[in-house]
């Protein structure tokens, strides 16, 4: 335990009341009734106590805060979605950067690109684009951070089709450990701009973002339920249909409780379930086309139907509020093999949360068109990536419900490529180089030895100098 001497804690007192004068945010701080509120992330498990909270409302604000942070050798976290798993968007008696407040967007629909604040969630992004009839490719949830999800990859429902996130951003401003302000692009610091994307936030604190926009308005987007008795005759049918669907259409196997909903027959709410989820960001007509083959196989419930692409980025936004606990394990593989599924069906039934799932995303197209080496987000020939999303509410029940998420993610595991999906990952820091490779590892340290030496940014799926 390391014990803070009285005159250290003076000193910090002063320093946060000098830095709270001269910025255009606030300083939150545990004296503060606000405090309790703005110290918390998204996941529940994650119970921790900064010094204070920077609440930046500018780029000045940012290099304040990371100053500070650096002179008193305090620990650093960024928050600007707070939705990373782990908790990294807070510390216990450090500094948080809270980047919520920049959250400006601005679209430009004639050269098709959208600058985005360091703290906007996707929603705000879908919300500003769609209203030129364009988008990009976001999670799959609107409340995540844009910054968070896009330095980590960025999968979303519009990745086959147009990329990642990351392949998507095309410009950052970046405040870095030694308070510089740099601009990375294809032209400028090229290097910094790989690293950016999917090397996560070891590099500095990334203040704006800009990503190219496409023609994106209307999707046919929805779920065909099946019993999980029918288990292993959709998987079946999966393997062989989605070898065979355009890049428009985006699909993920979902094993997960039915909702109380009214599309649901009433005796399979409440129940365990395989979906085939998707999302066509092609023309309708297409789209019919290709779900016949799925609504031929008899699924017992089939609300799929054309809706503006920012409502279905809502779609699952009440399943995973803010304040319920968490904890996710993923990783790539090539299939989906029997035996796999027979263990995913195995974990299901035995969850000791209904509110746990398993999702098994598609990937290829466009992902996989872009070379190994383009970028630093790995798993670029993976046909699949899975997700193990351990879902509860009651503290007492964290152990049981850990163990079953990394249980599942082993014996999935065993399927995979090696590695993982970086947004994915509670826990495995000692996994990163795995889930890197070498060659992509090495890269990624001696840019981190070049912006950030002494490691101040290591509150992060960390790339150690």
């Amino acid at each position: 335990m390391t014990v803070t001497r009285s005159s250290d804690r003076a000193g910090l007192a002063t320093a946060l009341a000098e830095l709270a004068d001269r910025m255009d945010g606030t300083v939150v701080g545990p004296p503060d009734p606000e405090f309790d509120s703005v110290r918390r992330v998204w996941n529940g498990c994650v119970d921790r106590y900064p010094a204070a909270v920077v609440r930046c409302r500018s780029v000045p604000d940012v290099v304040a805060a990371v100053g500070l942070a650096r002179e008193h050798d305090l620990p650093l976290s960024v928050r600007g979605g707070g939705h990373g798993l782990p908790g990294f968007a807070t510390n216990d008696g450090g500094i948080v950067v809270d980047l919520s407040r920049m959250r400006e967007i601005r679209v430009d629909p004639a050269a098709r690109r959208a600058h985005v604040g360091g703290g906007a969630l996707w929603g705000d992004v879908d919300a500003a684009t769609a209203a030129h009839g364009l988008a990009t490719p976001g999670g799959l949830v609107s409340t995540t951070g844009v910054a968070g999800l896009t330095l980590g990859g960025g999968i979303g429902w519009l990745s086959r089709r147009y990329g990642l996130a990351c392949d998507n951003l095309v410009a950052a401003e970046v405040v870095t450990a030694d308070g510089q302000v740099v601009r990375a692009d294809d032209e400028h610091d090229p290097e910094l701009m790989w690293g950016l994307r999917g090397g996560g936030g070891n590099f500095g604190v990334v203040t704006g973002l800009t990503f190219a926009l496409h023609p994106v308005a209307e999707v046919t987007a929805g779920l065909a339920l099946f019993p999980l008795d029918r288990a292993a005759e959709v998987v079946a049918f999966y393997r062989e249909y989605v070898t065979g669907v355009p890049d428009d259409f985006r699909t993920l196997l979902s094993f997960l409780t039915a909702p109380p909903a009214a599309f649901v027959p009433p005796d399979l709410r409440d129940r365990p379930v395989v979906a085939v989820v998707g999302c066509h960001c092609g023309a309708a007509g297409e789209a019919q086309d290709l779900l016949a083959p799925l609504r031929a196989l008899g699924p017992a419930a089939d609300p799929f139907g054309p809706m503006p692409y920012p409502v279905w980025q809502t779609a699952f936004d009440a399943k995973v509020p803010a304040g319920r606990r968490y904890h996710f394990a993923g990783g790539y593989t090539s299939g989906c093999p029997d035996d796999l599924v027979g263990a995913v069906v195995e974990a299901v039934r035995a969850r000791p949360s209904t509110a746990s799932e398993f999702h098994l995303h598609q990937m290829g197209g466009a992902v996989a068109r872009v070379g190994a080496e383009a970028t630093a987000y790995p798993g670029r020939d993976a046909a699949f990536t899975f997700n193990v999303i351990g879902i509860w509410d009651d503290p007492a029940d964290d152990g049981a419900n850990q163990a079953w998420a990394r249980d599942l993610a082993r014996a999935t595991a065993r399927h995979g490529e090696g590695g993982g999906y970086v947004n994915f990952l509670t826990e495995n820091q000692e996994a990163l180089r795995d889930t890197y490779g070498a060659r992509r590892y090495a890269r990624l340290v001696e840019l981190k030895r070049r912006y950030d030496p002494t490691n101040l940014f290591r509150l992060n799926q960390n790339i150690a100098p």
